[in-house]
């Protein structure tokens, strides 16, 4: 169910048609878990939206109620989940938009309903383009605590934020980068760690999509345009498996599909490869119909079968049959020579693991019969365990949190045993530390060391599968800031700044009865207020490390009665930055910096004014990109790529300080941009690139740099254009000269 409605073109009469008929199309998605009872429920709370919502409109137009009713289908038709989550999908926008209290929710369907609409509920702001930094992150927080809680909230939300990318057409160009970037940030990886990588891939295509439309419309072109050709190798690479599987009496589905334009995008871009090199632009999937006692031995038979008839890579096994992964993916995946020297992979499932590959954690609830089946549900539930100890620590820092709980996300998954045989899934990466503290806080607390197959080794030793590891404790062990540079994991990491912010934390009250003397003295109240101003002027970010510094000395007070009187004089709060820049002239806005003169962009607000402004050095933008300004907190406006490898962070944490911005038609500044080019070492080709910047375009040239190494070069030149065309039709120029086999733009500089 990939399509928006455009409603707005239709009378009342044919909306309510409209929205009656997408009704009943949720009510034939669920015909086969409906019980007695359940229409009258589903009905009452069809009606109690379709009220709730009754004068309200999407930005598109629409009637809003459209949007809950496309997010029940999505939790029905693509996540799985019944009668009671649909419930809570139609009603999940009631509460906060509506006058529809918690308690009218919780009369008519239940306490159970109204706490999960009552989730759905606290996380929904946190699309918030005017939220700091410090809501952005406690908010994602609170999105995790509430999956920790009741996983269905966030496979509501994760519904409520496909729809809204499926349908971000109709927003302004400022709030698709910023969703799309918090759903690459955020969303996207959640999906994926929760097992839903059909979700986890239309999000991240979607994302690319608004974060770089070029990128997007270029590969999607070279799909379609691909397509026959694709469809006539899949045709006569599957043609003699099926004709195996047959014989072998097994019932299967076999077809290829194209990989994700995401995906696609990730290996051009990792590979430094164009669309057309890019050798693996499908895959074959192969679905057995298997009982759950043989799947199995059918996967491995099947494997047998297509690896008896195509040479496969030994080192492209991947066997999560055996061991499947902590989110309950299962499957067996190989890459195998093809026709034509082509390298195909290809994946093997069970009917019920590709159920649970498409729909995880829903599909599990559907599964839990059966021994092995129940041992992958416990495994996903020590991990939602897991997640609530970490989320639960309120005294670690959100922003950091975030930063390390994401690390765990898409991160490659290893098996490590306890002495007794327990097997523990950790990160690729993890140490022996990560692996006390995965156990045990306290054992992680006071680990001095570890035995890993019976051999002696540092904490910091990093693990690898099948690794059996014993841990040495003593009561005199206690973290230290170093232990922050060798553990890896979220659960590590938390406990480890839990520690240490505990004993900052005893150290700091001796501080803060210093200062209550001192403030007694001068007859001041400790008042939060006045704390906050003496944070201000100490510059310290909090009261606990202010009182941590005066415990250890590191603060002079003998000026605290002048204090209270000049502290609100000395610091400006960064929400004012902005606001402030509207109106100011150029020098006013960036008296700290020197951008090159005559460089100027339009910032859109109140009074449209040109300002200064600095290009970030991490993409190096130019005129003709797509851009966004960013207010930072030493060096004013900065303005960076939409496609900025640093643009998802900062547009998800940080969009009260994110401006509107477009460039100004200035034809007589030049601007540096990098230039990468690989080809044949052939004689003549500095001449020739030489001929064609400086001579043919008259561009010209800061620097070049050229390596070569058994008949290749790889060269980088940095050039002075005018803007983004200027800098496209160099890079064609170029790439039509004999031997160069890549030219592509620098992303950012090296020096």
């Amino acid at each position: 169910m990939n399509t928006t409605v455009a409603s707005y073109n239709l009378n009342e009469e044919e909306e309510k048609k409209l929205i009656l008929r997408e009704y009943r199309a949720l009510l034939r998605a669920l015909k086969t878990r409906i019980k007695r009872g359940d229409k009258t429920l589903l009905r009452r709370a069809f009606e109690m939206a379709v009220d709730a919502h009754m004068n309200m409109r999407r930005k598109s137009g629409e009637p809003y109620i459209l949007h809950p009713i496309a997010v029940a289908r999505i939790v029905v038709e693509e996540i799985g989940l019944g009668i009671r989550s649909t419930i809570c999908a139609l009603l999940h926008d009631v509460v906060e938009d509506t006058e529809i209290s918690l308690e009218d929710i919780e009369s008519e369907f239940g306490s159970q309903l109204a706490k999960i609409i009552d989730g759905l509920t606290k996380i929904s702001n946190v699309v918030d383009l005017k939220a700091n930094t410090t809501v952005q992150a406690e908010n994602f927080r609170k999105i995790l605590l509430t999956l920790a809680e009741d996983p269905r909230v966030i496979l509501i939300k994760l519904a409520d934020r496909l729809h809204n990318m499926r349908t971000l057409g109709s927003m302004s160009r400022e709030k698709q980068l910023k969703i799309a970037s918090e759903t690459t940030y955020l969303y996207a990886p959640l999906a994926h760690r929760l097992g839903l990588y059909e979700i986890k891939t239309e999000l991240e295509d979607l994302a690319l999509k608004y974060t770089q439309p070029d990128v997007y419309v270029e590969i999607a072109r070279g799909l379609k345009e691909t397509k026959r050709d694709r469809t006539r190798y899949v045709n006569e690479f599957i043609k003699p498996i099926k004709e195996e599987l047959a014989l072998a009496n097994l019932d299967f589905e076999i077809y290829g599909r194209p990989k994700s334009i995401h995906s696609i995008w990730n290996k051009m871009r990792t590979k430094h490869v164009a669309f057309e090199e890019v050798y693996d632009l499908f895959a074959i999937r192969i679905i057995i119909n298997s009982n759950p006692e043989k799947e199995k031995d059918d996967c491995w038979k099947v494997y047998s079968l297509v690896t008896n008839y195509y040479t496969p890579s030994p080192d492209r096994l991947r066997d999560w049959i055996s061991v499947p992964k902590s989110n309950g993916y299962e499957a067996l995946h190989t890459t195998v020579m093809g026709n034509a020297g082509k390298w195909v992979e290809v994946q093997i499932r069970s009917k019920r693991m590709n159920d649970i590959a498409e729909k995880g954690l829903a599909a599990h609830w559907k599964y839990k019969e059966g021994t092995d089946h129940q041992a992958q549900e416990n495994k996903l539930d020590q991990w939602l365990v897991n997640l609530r100890d970490i989320v639960s620590n309120n005294d670690s820092d959100s922003l950091d949190f975030i930063q390390d709980f994401k690390l765990d996300l898409f991160t490659e998954e290893i098996y490590v045993y306890t002495p007794k045989g327990e097997m523990r899934v950790l990160p690729k990466g993890a140490t022996a530390l990560d692996f006390a503290f995965d156990i045990h806080s306290v054992l992680g607390a006071r680990c001095i060391g570890a035995k890993i197959n019976h051999k002696l080794l540092p904490l910091s030793h990093v693990l690898s599968s099948g690794d059996q590891i014993e841990i040495i404790t003593s009561s005199k062990q206690k973290p230290s800031e170093d232990w922050l540079s060798i553990v890896t994991t979220a659960k590590a990491k938390a406990r480890v700044k839990y520690h240490l912010k505990e004993e900052k934390r005893a150290i700091g009250n001796n501080g803060k009865e210093i200062l209550q003397r001192k403030l007694d003295h001068l007859s001041i109240p400790m008042s939060a207020h006045n704390i906050n101003e003496l944070c201000l002027f100490y510059k310290k970010e909090s009261s606990l490390d202010l009182f941590y510094s005066i415990a250890v000395g590191a603060l002079d007070l003998r000026d605290l009665k002048e204090i209270p009187h000049t502290a609100g004089k000395l610091h400006t709060p960064f929400r004012d930055i902005k606001n402030d820049i509207k109106g100011l002239t150029p020098e006013e806005v960036l008296t700290s910096t020197n951008p090159p003169k005559g460089t100027e962009l339009i910032i859109f607000g109140e009074h449209s004014d040109k300002v200064l402004y600095k290009l970030a050095a991490c993409c190096q933008p130019i005129p003709g990109d797509d851009v966004f300004g960013f207010v930072t907190a030493g060096e004013g406006l900065k303005i960076h790529r939409a496609d900025c490898p640093n643009a998802s962070q900062l547009l998800a944490h940080y969009g009260h300080r994110v401006i509107k911005t477009k460039w100004a038609k200035n034809k007589e500044i030049t601007f540096l941009a990098g230039i990468r080019i690989v080809g044949l070492d052939d004689v003549g080709i500095i001449q020739k690139i030489t001929n064609i910047v400086s001579g043919d375009l008259k561009i010209n040239m800061s620097s070049m740099s050229i390596d070569t190494k058994e008949g290749l070069f790889d060269g980088s030149i940095r050039v002075f254009v005018h803007d983004r065309e200027e800098l496209d039709i160099l890079c064609d120029r170029l790439s039509r000269i004999q031997d160069i086999h890549t030219v592509e733009r620098i992303e950012q500089k090296n020096d």
